[in-house]
């Protein structure tokens, strides 16, 4: 037997991970909506799709991320490439995507300079770069494994931003109206999701015995980056909002500072003001 159906592939799915995950990972694919497949049982899948369905089940089975094994995610509306060399975006990151595109469209009218820091799979720069008027992105990372990701995805977008190998501003003169970052923030001790710990990139995870390394180092010389009206925006973790306020006032004189909360109302974004009220 050389064809197969994709209610006999379905079934095999459901016998080994959630429905869920069975259904999303058939529809991709054979390029459909999850919600189509029930319209589409009787249809015929080659015996390649069916050993390929097969390797992600047992994939996702052994404890992969879905999003590892389909090799793509959404975000804000957008299908972005990613694979283990990179961080899985989180829904809390689209909201601090969210509530800059918000600022920036409230304080700021020219085409504006951004760079995203520490910038992984390039999400953020790059769904910046779709949503706002801009004149330069920089996207920087410090992982050369996570900058072929964030080329791939430039090459999907076909984005115009600048692909840069650093770490977080060290020796950048560039000024930004724009500096966005969601830095590794996790203690060096902390326990988190085994998923995350056995798939996700220690890199992009860790930040030292309080989490706050990265901070620190964007914030040292941050004031050379930002321009004469600037807008900072960090995702940072929910204990951490007033350490980093301190290392903020330490740094940066005469900016406002605005700290919010996610969906789950918890401290995730935290925003530097300069010159804008």
């Amino acid at each position: 037997m050389n064809n197969y159906t994709v209610e006999e592939l379905l079934v095999y799915g459901k016998k080994h991970i959630h429905s869920e995950y069975a259904k999303i990972l058939l529809a991709e694919l054979i390029n459909k909506n999850p919600l189509e497949l029930l319209n589409c049982l009787d249809e015929e899948v080659t015996k390649e799709i069916y050993e390929i369905y097969q390797k992600e089940v047992k994939a996702v089975e052994s404890g992969k991320p879905i999003q590892y094994a389909i090799g793509n995610v959404n975000f804000y509306g957008n299908k972005f490439y990613i694979d283990e060399r990179v961080l899985i975006p989180r829904f809390e990151t689209e909201e601090l995507v969210e509530n800059t595109i918000n600022y920036v469209k409230k304080y700021f009218s020219e085409p504006i300079d951004i760079v995203d820091l520490g910038c992984g799979s390039g999400v953020i720069g790059l769904t910046l770069e779709k949503k706002l008027s801009t004149k330069t992105v920089d996207l920087i990372d410090i992982s050369k494994d996570a900058l072929e990701v964030t080329h791939k995805n430039c090459g999907l977008f076909n984005s115009k931003a600048n692909i840069i190998e650093n770490d977080f501003l060290n020796n950048i003169t560039k000024q930004y109206d724009v500096i966005i970052s969601n830095p590794p923030y996790i203690m060096n001790n902390e326990e988190i999701e085994q998923i995350v710990k056995d798939n996700e990139p220690e890199i992009a995870l860790y930040a030292g015995e309080d989490g706050l390394d990265c901070y620190k180092k964007i914030l040292k010389n941050i004031k050379n980056n930002m321009k004469d009206r600037c807008l900072v925006a960090f995702e940072i973790g929910y204990k951490q909002a007033q350490p980093i306020i301190e290392i903020i006032n330490k740094e940066l004189e005469n900016v406002r500072i605005e700290v919010k909360k996610d969906l789950q109302e918890k401290d995730r974004m935290l925003f530097i003001f300069k010159n804008i009220e």
